[in-house]
């Protein structure tokens, strides 16, 4: 493999698969809150939010970590303000206090917050605005979670990134036009594992230990448990109820930190947790268990990279294609059993929406492992879906460019139809 390739493909690993304590989307305006907040100097009277449609729906019924249960902007923002350490980003509430949960109660009762749409044309943007005793501060985060565009102290401007990439909705990282399927197989084959052991150690360490926890406590709607105790405990029902169990505690407020891929902690869980659960059940290697993430979390960023950081297609669609990918190459597969396992899974599951962080998150990651397990199981039969089956064209690039198409365009329309059912004419 190429230098330069190489070397891209270890520094996409390093900027997708980071920690994340919480659903990314509140975690996200809580770091706004926490920067504004963190500018102003002090505690604000007035706070004013105005976020885009897809943050609005996704922050709307999830569990804010660190907060004793509240949902929604109001509640993040409050996090954000009162208890927020804006230097820890994604972990900006992993410190907070039972009394400094008391303060964000206080201040929801005795302060005014509002939240607005934002009136910027992209799908990813979250501005905070803080005031007290005359003086302002504001911050704004565009097209990805910790991508910080405008920080201001009054007329002071302390920050200015001008967020190019609108019309994607993405922030700009290494260049991932540099993935393929084959490309990514040849990397994990090839990989000097120094170069991505502690990430994928502390991906296997994280999501592992919240999808135990998810197991063992009473989090959501228990996706994880009422699989194993319906279909019992073969490896692959293992595979998809300890992936929705790891859902199942983070959409429920859980606050251990999970290690994310491509801006998303259920698309992190989804893409590692079936591959490691496939691996203890087949004694593979430390060493290949670390190779074969590398393919699902590549495959998973590869997938995702057309479609955006948020839309109206489901994430964990991807990531269960991704998960499937690193399982085969745990049986042995290679580039061309890889490929047309990705293309049968996203054949199967591709019509699957986002309604928004929630509970039911956990079941849909069990229907997107299924899809990813089904797709292995057709091509290691030598089944496929051949090109002119739906959105399937011949090639696997050309599918996933087409998977890319259909959610970044053509789900435009039933993105702003979920918004509305969700919200109304609201700020939600």
């Amino acid at each position: 493999m190429e230098q330069e390739t190489y070397d891209s493909y270890v520094a996409i690993l390093e900027e997708e698969l980071v920690c994340a304590m919480g659903c990314t989307e509140p975690i996200a305006v809580a770091y706004c809150a926490a920067l504004a907040r963190q500018a102003l100097g002090a505690l604000p009277e007035r706070v004013e939010v105005a976020a885009s449609a897809n943050i609005i729906k996704n922050v709307k019924s999830v569990v804010v970590p660190n907060t004793g249960g509240a949902r929604g902007i109001e509640a993040a923002a409050a996090a954000g303000i009162v208890a927020g350490n804006a230097d820890a980003k994604l972990e900006v509430l992993a410190g907070v206090t039972p009394e400094q949960i008391k303060e964000m109660d206080g201040f929801l009762a005795t302060r005014k917050v509002t939240v607005t749409p934002s009136e910027r044309p992209w799908i990813f943007d979250i501005q905070v605005r803080v005031e007290v005793a005359g003086r302002t501060a504001f911050c704004e985060i565009a097209g990805s979670h910790t991508n910080v565009i405008r920080l201001e102290r009054g007329v002071e401007v302390l920050l200015d990134n001008p967020y190019e990439n609108a019309a994607e909705g993405e922030a700009d990282g290494t260049d991932r036009s540099c993935l393929s399927v084959e490309k990514i197989v040849q990397f994990a084959d090839e990989v000097n594992l120094d170069d991505v052991k502690q990430v994928l150690g502390r991906q296997i360490a994280c999501n592992t230990a919240i999808a135990q926890e998810g197991l063992h406590g009473n989090w959501g709607a228990g996706i994880g448990k009422v699989l194993l105790e319906a279909y019992g405990d073969g490896v692959a029902n293992r595979a998809k109820a300890w992936a929705a169990a790891g859902s199942d505690a983070r959409m429920g407020g859980c606050e251990l930190p999970v290690v994310i891929n491509s801006g998303s902690g259920n698309q992190g869980l989804t893409a590692s947790v079936p591959v490691i659960v496939y691996a203890q059940e087949l004694g593979v290697s430390h060493e290949e268990l670390l190779r074969a993430l590398v393919v699902s979390n590549l495959i998973t960023i590869h997938l995702k990279t057309g479609i955006g950081r948020l839309s109206a297609y489901c994430g964990a669609t991807s990531a269960g294609a991704g998960a499937a990918a690193g399982i085969t190459y745990l049986y042995g597969g290679r580039a061309h059993e890889i490929s047309h396992t990705v293309v049968n899974a996203i054949a199967i599951d591709s019509g699957m929406v986002c309604d928004g962080a929630k509970a039911s998150c956990a079941a849909k990651i069990a229907s997107a492992v299924e899809a990813g397990l089904l797709g292995m199981q057709m091509q290691s039969q030598g089944k496929q879906f051949y090109g002119g089956d739906g959105i399937v064209v011949k090639g696997v690039e050309n599918t996933i460019r087409n998977v890319g198409v259909l959610a970044a365009q053509g789900m435009r329309e039933t993105d702003r139809t979920i918004i509305e059912l969700m919200c109304g004419t609201s700020a939600c």
